[in-house]
């Protein structure tokens, strides 16, 4: 059970009020619950004559004789005097009603006991998955080039979803039969503690027994959860990907994978729910076994009249060892299914114990962009190979550069490292003789402006994706915005105009409609700093040629890097950087390095001439 505690010290601080109030109510429906059972002994021992005794009042505080002693003396003596009052029949009534109410209590408490565990289940899990959320935003992209992104749903669905099915779920159990326990073997111990002792024997074997069964129990559910993480991550490639898919024929091919995945995850959750379906008979089986020894054991020493302890009693004891099996089942049972809870709990700590290396200084500076912005001396590695090697560039304020060069030679990586996406592993990069590891994240990423390649859009209107990150945006700015980005007359031919939803990823759009939006957002955002990773490079002439117009309005007066793949669009930059193999070999304006005759010239001719 450590797993557990370790969970709610965790997550149940927060509703602790929750859980002292279901606490309360607990022992409330434990302790209503042991009285009204208490009712069987005088209905035994006076009403229905099992013990003839004649019961005298004894004072509350006489000496020499036990408290208990005492109430179930004078219990039977109250007894007595209502039956030669009343009559047998209407002590029956008063017992009757007396029960009713008891009843009426106890369930009243159990049903508050569960009423205030439901707010901090509810609760547990929803801090659990923003936690995940806050998490995701937090971690560097670094992280998630090394996790699959179907797998990281997979935590955030399944593995929370596991959660809150095995750990929450139980929480009424767990904080309701630990409570009537321990209230059960303290009035065993009352009654009788010697046959408490015997019993205190035989119990820890059922408690043995189903632990056992949950570690195993544990240990397959990590695995199930891992390979279920693997079938959302074959889905998440299929639904990317279906257009290769369907263009090679392999349709077949990623069905046979799937299915191989599905009927494994299929056995291992079949292992898995036989298991936990074996809890309840198993549980069944043991207490119903314990229970025949005790009343073994127990009616061996009535019958042997050794006067430890008497019929009324026993039968009482029973009842309440009988009670106290049933708390005992739920209670092993639910840590039974708590195993599975735990094992998704490893999976999704697995994110949220994830450190994140990218992290704003203690004492940042104020970042201004005045001048330039200098890469000196940057090495930087993924893994293990080098993909800078001693980059050394200045960018002057408002020029524009171009970073060209084959794929894999380390252009997007150098305006990766300019955002702090990443960290170099030496030299550094400086903006006005400031290191940007000196400035905060949010200051340095607001002078920066984005427009990718694959436009990034979300499933929101028009207003919220041109106006997104940033506040108080007014209608007429997004307008404004969308006019230089030539977007606002498509963006008014639809049906709600700017409170028109774009659907998933813009689906809704052609590609240069997605691009004048992104370049929409950029032109609101209004960056000092301009990162433009070939913008037109998969639209159609027509689409070119707007979103061409779009991008010549949003670089004037910025200092702009394009990250170029077709050459033809930087011909006017005022200076161009060749890498190969993460290092610049040559660098100058077009005609200067085309006419040098080297490996910028082969890259140009490799595209056409464009000299």
């Amino acid at each position: 059970m450590k797993g557990i505690v370790t969970i709610f010290k965790r997550f149940l601080p927060p509703y602790k009020k929750y859980v002292v109030l279901s606490f309360l109510f607990n022992i409330l429906t434990a302790l209503l619950n042991v009285f009204s059972l208490a009712t069987i002994m005088p209905i035994l021992q006076v009403l229905f004559k099992v013990n003839n005794k004649v019961f005298e009042f004894i004072p509350w505080k006489t000496k020499g004789i036990s408290m208990i002693d005492i109430v179930l003396n004078n219990g039977n003596w109250y007894m007595s005097q209502l039956i030669e009052t009343y009559g047998g029949s209407t002590t029956l009534m008063y017992l009757a009603i007396a029960l009713v109410v008891m009843t009426l209590f106890k369930t009243g408490t159990a049903y508050f006991g569960a009423y205030f565990t439901i707010p901090v289940r509810t609760g547990v899990v929803k801090d659990i998955r923003n936690q995940i959320n806050d998490k995701i935003l937090a971690l560097p992209i670094g992280f998630f080039s090394e996790e699959r992104k179907g797998d990281i749903l997979a935590r955030v669905s399944g593995d929370v979803n596991e959660v809150e099915n095995s750990v929450m779920s139980s929480l009424d159990m767990l904080f309701k039969n630990p409570i009537l326990i321990l209230i059960y073997l303290i009035t065993m111990i009352v009654l009788s503690w010697q046959l408490t002792l015997f019993v205190f024997v035989v119990l820890p074997v059922m408690g043995y027994v189903m632990g056992a069964v949950g570690k195993s129990l544990k240990k397959s559910s990590f695995e199930a959860q891992n390979k279920w993480g693997e079938l959302m991550s074959q889905i998440e490639e299929t639904l990317s990907g279906l257009r290769i898919i369907k263009a090679f024929n392999a349709e077949s091919k990623i069905s046979k994978r799937f299915y191989a995945g599905s009927d494994l995850f299929r056995k291992m959750s079949n292992r898995i729910a036989r298991r936990q379906y074996l809890a309840h008979p198993m549980s069944e089986f043991l207490g119903t076994v314990t229970i025949a020894i005790v009343l073994w054991f127990g009616g061996s020493l009535i019958l042997s009249g050794n006067g430890i302890i008497d019929a009324a009693t026993f039968i009482y004891y029973l009842t309440i060892f009988y009670s106290i099996i049933n708390p005992i089942k739920e209670f092993s049972r639910s840590a039974y299914t708590v195993q599975r809870g735990l094992a998704s709990m490893e999976r999704i700590d697995k994110i949220l114990d994830a450190q994140n290396e990218i992290t704003d200084t203690q004492h940042p500076q104020k970042l201004t962009f005045k001048k330039q912005i200098h890469y000196n001396n940057v090495w930087f590695k993924y893994d293990k190979d080098w993909v800078l090697k001693g980059i050394d560039l200045t960018i002057e304020k408002g020029k524009t550069i171009a970073l060209v060069g084959q794929s894999g030679s380390g252009k997007s990586t150098m305006t990766d490292l300019l955002s702090r996406y990443y960290d170099i592993q030496e030299g550094g990069v400086f903006i006005d003789n400031i290191n940007i590891k000196d400035v905060t994240l949010h200051d340095l990423r607001s002078k920066i402006g984005y427009v990718t390649q694959e436009a990034i859009l979300f499933n929101d209107t028009f207003f919220n994706n041109i106006a997104f990150g940033l506040k108080q945006v007014t209608l007429e700015e997004v307008v404004e915005a969308a006019k230089v980005a030539n977007a606002h007359e498509f963006i008014m031919s639809t049906q709600n105009g700017y409170q028109t939803n774009i659907g998933d990823r813009g689906g809704k759009l052609s590609g240069g409609q997605r691009q004048r939006i992104s370049i929409a957002r950029a032109i609101l955002k209004n960056p000092e700093i301009l990162i433009l990773d070939e913008a037109t490079s998969a639209l159609d002439t027509d689409s070119e040629r707007l979103v061409q117009d779009a991008l010549e309005k949003l670089m004037k007066n910025r200092t702009t890097i394009i990250i170029a793949h077709r050459l033809s669009t930087i011909k006017n930059a005022d200076e161009i950087y060749v890498l190969k193999e993460g290092q610049i070999i040559e660098s100058g304006a077009h005609n200067s390095l085309y006419a040098l005759n080297g490996y910028y010239t082969k890259l140009c001719n490799m595209q056409g001439d464009l000299n």
